[in-house]
């Protein structure tokens, strides 16, 4: 070990010693041994993360191709709604608890929105949910639909801020409550509801508006188009559909891909989001939206606001150690500290990012003046100069 890193790795047991001490390891390997207890990490967790370079390598180990196999393969080919559901639920269902200890009391699992690097993860949350509010246009008495709602703030805030009549579909019984609850909270159970389904059994439309945040990944390559075709049914033809969906770059290089994005997305799909298969290069969204007949208006790349949500979201991980040791165990403390440590770094140098899609059925008569001051990434409230443009548009 290079004696000024401000970091240092302790193999517990001697066989283990001697594996580290030959220099570098894969980086499956040292995360293995981390979670299950035989190797320590002394010193700075995250500064070990920025330098993990010096400690590892991103060579495909037997543990690669044994998951891809019997594990990455089948759920690829396969991605029944019962499997999906199970899948879903096994991670969703852990615990409203698990949780919220990362993400925070606003229980929000996406992106924030910063416009200061230093802004608190509450406040980037809430200029998220007007973010999307706002790029998705949405009037008092709309309806709205949210695929895959979490615990049900955005839905929440929705009808609250805006008066739209919202509905959420999770297929996680435990956010259903809490996002029934918070609903409640928020006197808006009359004009907001959480259901507890399937994408595949959404009741019928049309809405005016959709909105789904990083869910699509979990229908599958198999299904995707077959999802963004249900979904331009169920959107009325002047409605707006808002797609969030996390991505892979398209990055040249001899073998095709870097080694480290791979490495990085076997463990995810192993450890973290199994079954979400469907997180591809921008090409790939883009080409099947159209495909299903979607005109796409605006596409945005949030993949720095994801660092920067989930650095706070490690931070507030690490302040909650002792709970979640105590309810949960030292395994799965390890598991999202690497997840949430490597996934801040991962964002930053653009390995995975984010894309938000802004896209409206692609009809010859619908009204694209709307279009007119619309919001973008990084704009303030632009809601005037889009009331200007529809009074126009209405002769009023």
């Amino acid at each position: 070990m290079q004696p000024h890193l401000p970091f240092r790795l302790t193999p517990k047991s001697p066989s283990d010693q001697k594996r580290y001490a030959s220099g570098k390891v894969p980086i499956t390997t040292l995360i293995e041994d981390y979670i299950h207890e035989r190797l320590d990490v002394e010193g700075d967790f995250q500064a070990f993360i920025q330098e993990r370079n010096t400690v590892a390598n991103y060579k495909l180990v037997g543990d690669h191709f044994k998951f891809l196999f019997s594990r990455f393969l089948p759920e690829v080919l396969i991605h029944s709604q019962a499997q999906d559901i199970r899948i879903g639920r096994e991670h969703y269902d852990r615990g409203n608890d698990f949780f919220g200890w990362f993400l925070g009391p606003r229980m929000i699992y996406t992106s924030g929105f910063f416009t200061s690097p230093s802004q608190s993860l509450e406040d980037a949350q809430d200029q998220k949910m007007r973010l999307v509010c706002d790029k998705l246009q949405l009037e008092k008495g709309e309806r709205y639909l949210d695929i895959g709602c979490g615990w049900g703030t955005l839905v929440a805030t929705a009808a609250r801020d805006y008066g739209v009549d919202a509905t959420g579909i999770t297929i996680a019984e435990k956010g259903a409550a809490f996002g029934t609850e918070q609903i409640s909270r928020m006197g808006q159970s009359e004009r907001a509801r959480i259901l507890t389904l399937d994408y595949r059994d959404i009741p019928k439309g049309p809405y005016d508006k959709i909105s789904c945040l990083e869910m699509a990944e979990h229908v599958g390559v198999k299904n995707f188009q077959r999802f963004m075709k249900q979904l331009y049914g169920l959107l009325a033809d002047d409605g707006l559909f808002y797609l969030q969906i996390a991505g892979l770059r398209a990055r040249k290089s001899a073998l095709g891909f870097n080694p480290e994005d791979l490495v990085w997305g076997l463990f995810m799909n192993k450890y973290i989001f199994p079954g979400a298969d469907a997180s591809m290069p921008l090409s790939f969204v883009v080409n099947n939206m159209e495909r299903a007949g979607f005109e796409i208006h605006s596409v945005e790349n949030v993949g720095i606001h994801y660092s920067l949500t989930i650095a706070r979201w490690y931070d507030n991980w690490m302040s909650n150690r002792a709970e979640v040791v105590a309810a949960y165990g030292e395994w799965w403390f390890r598991l999202w500290q690497m997840f949430l440590g490597w996934s801040v770094h991962i964002a930053s140098q653009g390995a995975s990012t984010c894309f938000q899609v802004v896209a409206n059925k692609n009809l010859d008569r619908f009204a694209r003046t709307r279009w007119v001051g619309a919001t973008n990434l990084g704009e303030r409230d632009l809601r005037p100069a889009i009331q200007e443009v529809k009074s126009a548009r209405h002769g009023t």
